[in-house]
């Protein structure tokens, strides 16, 4: 290399290490903010506030806003890539990264803390001593049942997930469990419309009405008749955009996605009740097309349509492994006069819930062997 090129490539390189901290600078004075570069010279240089101060930089830089959507893009077309949490399949689908992953990484825990097995027959030894009785409704990723969107070299004959090997657990360990993994891949063989939301993690509506059909019917066999509420349902509509596509940072590409229009079974004049029989614990497959649009057209309203009763239910977004228990210790009052108890959750929070599985501890209200009646835990109970 000449003595010219070399000069050059001297003055390239530090014109692009340092315009950028010099722009930022600008900007910052010019907005009347004190420059974050002087931060380094006011603060105890310890490895947590350094981290710390250089993720402070990189959210508030402008140099990195102007340019990372134009690298993004650039990403998108060349190489398909739409982020962090984002996998884009074949035919317009996106998978959740986290889903994906945990069907790579199977069933492997590395402390009773992980294992959900001990968790499980905790919570449903504490609640059999009232009386209550349990199903168990782990939901399939949706890489599970359509593993082929996601590749072409995924084969859709048979169901790879780890999920099934910790259902065979809970079987042989007494704990009622549905079986959504197989009903689901025999729908999908004979049924069009998708089971899942081609840019969302969640199920269709459908699946559903499907599921909460499967739950009703191990419900009756487990001893427990239906009510006698006649609802009134109806068909609506609703359009939804997908939350892959909203976890897509960059505008052009998120725009690339649009809305998906569903249609849903809405059950008219559902109110849940704190005092039914039943109750559901549940994560965001749970909330959706519940409590957001349509509205009372989801699993928890399907689930009380063909049990013709109320329901109650604890629902927490991505919590349903530990945090809808915990919720339920402090809310103690929910599982008076209890039959049932259905706790559902997506496959992925096996590995990757909110607090893991720990053991939590009811205030199980006890059934009086004279009167068969529930009454309060005694005072010395922890």
């Amino acid at each position: 290399m000449s003595r010219r090129a070399q000069i050059s490539f001297a003055v390239f390189f530090l014109a692009v290490i340092s315009v950028p901290p010099l722009w930022q600078t600008a900007v910052e004075v010019a907005r009347g903010n004190r420059p974050q570069l002087l931060e380094l010279f006011s603060m105890s240089p310890t490895s947590s506030r350094l981290r710390a101060w250089e993720h402070s930089l990189e959210e508030t830089s402008v140099t990195a806003k102007a340019v990372r959507p134009w690298i993004q893009h650039v990403w998108f077309r060349l190489l398909h890539y739409a982020g962090e949490k984002v996998l884009t399949g074949r035919e317009g689908w996106l998978f959740y990264r986290p889903d994906v992953r945990y069907l790579v990484e199977g069933e492997a825990f590395d402390s009773t803390h992980d294992d959900p097995l001990p968790a499980i027959l905790d919570f449903q030894q504490q609640l059999a001593r009232q009386g209550t009785r349990l199903i168990l409704v782990p939901i399939p990723g949706k890489p599970s049942i359509y593993p082929d969107k996601l590749t072409a070299r995924a084969a859709t004959n048979g169901i790879r997930s780890p999920t099934l090997s910790l259902m065979a657990r809970l079987r042989s360990a007494g704990v009622a469990t549905i079986d959504l993994f197989h009903a689901f891949h025999q729908i999908r063989q004979t049924e069009q419309t998708p089971l899942y939301l081609r840019r969302d993690t969640h199920w269709s509506p459908q699946a559903a009405e499907a599921a909460a059909k499967m739950v009703a019917a191990q419900a009756r066999e487990m001893g427990i008749p239906n009510g006698n509420v006649s609802y009134q349902v109806r068909r609506v509509f609703a359009r939804r955009i997908g939350d892959i596509a909203k976890m897509i940072q960059i505008p052009e590409v998120a725009s690339l996605y649009a809305g998906e229009e569903v249609q849903a079974l809405q059950v008219m004049g559902l109110q849940e009740d704190p005092s039914a029989e039943v109750l559901v614990l549940g994560d965001s497959f749970s909330r959706i097309y519940q409590t957001d649009e349509p509205k009372a057209a989801g699993f928890i309203a399907q689930l009380a349509l063909e049990l013709r009763m109320p329901v109650a239910s604890i629902v927490n977004d991505g919590g349903a492994s530990t945090l809808v228990r915990q919720d339920l210790a402090r809310r103690p009052q929910l599982l008076r006069g209890k039959k049932l108890v259905v706790w559902e959750f997506v496959e992925r929070d096996i590995r990757y819930g909110t607090e893991g599985w720990k053991l939590v501890r009811l205030p199980i209200f006890e059934r009086s062997p004279a009167q068969g009646e529930a009454l309060d835990p005694p005072s010395h109970r922890p």
